[in-house]
């Protein structure tokens, strides 16, 4: 089966770059088959064609990708309408019949990439296939089968040719499912806070852990558990950590403007009976990150999270660098309130990968964004580990110095105590200590850039 994928990458472009292609491999690899690509084969194209995939498997991976807009069965393609039509010709009749016969129905459809065409000039491309077999009656509202002509006019728009580069014919097989990013946006939501993932974000990295059902996917920084919403859509148990209490509980000020305070029922729990999900919900706790609270053993099929990176959430953890002082022995500890320290982003991320090796499952997969200065940035800062192997490094640019990587590693081997001084023996596997200035990095880039509008402002004024 020859299958197109039309991706409008402008329709949905908060999706970080390469996400798409890393998305429909994640879900594919599920489904036990391999992504195969067109020679030639161009990232940035909104149109891929991809070979030897089933449409059976296709259709599994349509049902939750949000990244891929449709996909069609390919008849033909050319440069030309005359090379499309020399290429329809050339395909198998006996594929063709059992979608043309006389008492189906169908239609016909036409999209264009880049270039917007007048009704008339429609009609002309759809009676300009007059020579393909069709037998059926035409029914605009309900067909049987659609087909669908497809127009790649390039992605300049200050430059649309004439006549297009690249020209499509084929089935419509399935829809993607970008539905959910409007039905879970964090604007209908329940609960929010200050870092809520994006309901599109969540859905991809939920793919790229490959959740499936009855999986046990955690979170270690659960915030107000968007990732959770998107790992239990797709029938996964959920549970998290967080160290802060206020969120876990959902108490204290409220994110949404013109509120002051939470109300009653603002927590996890309601985020995922909001969307009929609360079947899946395990629960969330309070707990120090940094502190592990499991019982040894792997427990997860996938761990999901978004650290925090010290701009709008702190990073923090429990303890002092304060000399310990030992309670009174009459203490009970009913009122405690843990002190709290800076915890750095290279000791987050060692120790969520030493986390991910010991509870993960075997070819479990950890998925998580890492932040990055991009003027330092190289692939041998990407926090490494003895049992776990990368799968995919994304970039989602949130400035023109910062951005941060959607990271997805498998665990391969299980875990042993030397893994974990790994290290300390071995530099691939020191942490990077480049990560701790990224706060310091984020601000004085803005402040920079803000110094450099007011002088123009103030060149502009004299």
């Amino acid at each position: 089966m020859g299958a197109l994928e039309s991706r409008r990458r402008l329709r949905y472009d908060n999706a970080p770059a390469a996400s798409l292609q890393e998305e429909i491999k994640s879900l594919l690899s599920l489904n036990g088959e391999s992504f195969i690509p067109e020679e030639n084969f161009d990232e940035k194209s909104p149109f891929w064609v991809l070979n030897s995939v089933s449409e059976e498997g296709i259709r599994r991976v349509m049902k939750r990708t949000v990244c891929a807009k449709s996909v069609f069965e390919l008849w033909g393609f050319g440069r030309t309408p005359q090379e499309l039509q020399s290429s329809l010709k050339n395909w198998p009749v006996e594929n063709m019949v059992p979608y043309l016969t006389r008492d189906s129905t169908y239609k016909i459809n036409i999209y264009t990439f880049n270039k917007t065409l007048l009704h008339q000039q429609r009609i002309q491309k759809i009676d300009a296939l007059e020579f393909l077999p069709f037998q059926g009656k035409v029914n605009l509202k309900n067909p049987d089968h659609v087909f669908c002509l497809l127009e790649d006019y390039g992605s300049d728009p200050n430059c649309i040719p004439d006549e297009p580069f690249r020209i499509f014919f084929g089935r419509w097989v399935a829809d993607g499912q970008r539905d959910l990013i409007k039905s879970h946006s964090v604007k209908k939501r329940h609960f929010i806070g200050n870092t809520s993932m994006d309901a599109g974000l969540s859905f991809i990295m939920a793919n790229h852990a490959r959740v499936k059902p009855n999986d046990l996917v955690y979170d270690p920084f659960v915030g107000t558990g968007s990732l959770l919403v998107a790992c239990a859509h797709f029938g996964s148990y959920v549970c998290g950590t967080d160290i802060d209490y206020n969120t876990i509980h959902g108490i204290g000020k409220a994110s949404r403007k013109n509120q002051k305070w939470r109300g009653p029922d603002e927590n996890i729990r309601a985020n995922l009976r909001q969307y009929g999900a609360e079947k899946s919900y395990i629960d969330v706790l309070v707990s120090d990150a940094s502190k592990t609270i499991w019982r040894a053993g792997a427990v997860f099929d996938a761990i999901i999270t978004d650290p925090p990176y010290g701009i709008r959430e702190s990073t923090r953890k429990t303890g002092s660098q304060k000399e310990i002082i030992k309670p009174p022995e009459d203490y009970g500890g009913e009122s405690h309130v843990p002190v709290s320290m800076a915890y750095h982003l290279s000791d987050i991320f060692t120790d969520l990968l030493n986390f991910a090796s010991k509870y993960l499952v075997m070819g479990g997969r950890l998925v998580y964004w890492l932040p990055v200065y991009r003027p330092e940035y190289k692939e041998e800062i990407i926090p490494q580990h003895p049992c776990l192997k990368l799968i995919s490094n994304c970039e989602q640019t949130l400035s023109s110095h910062t951005s941060r990587r959607l990271i997805t590693m498998e665990k391969l081997k299980e875990f042993e105590y030397t893994d974990e001084l790994a290290h300390l023996v071995e530099s691939k596997f020191s942490p990077y200590q480049g990560h701790n200035s990224f706060r310091e990095k984020y601000f004085s880039g803005l402040t920079k850039k803000t110094g450099m509008q007011e002088a123009k402002n103030l060149k502009i004024e004299g």
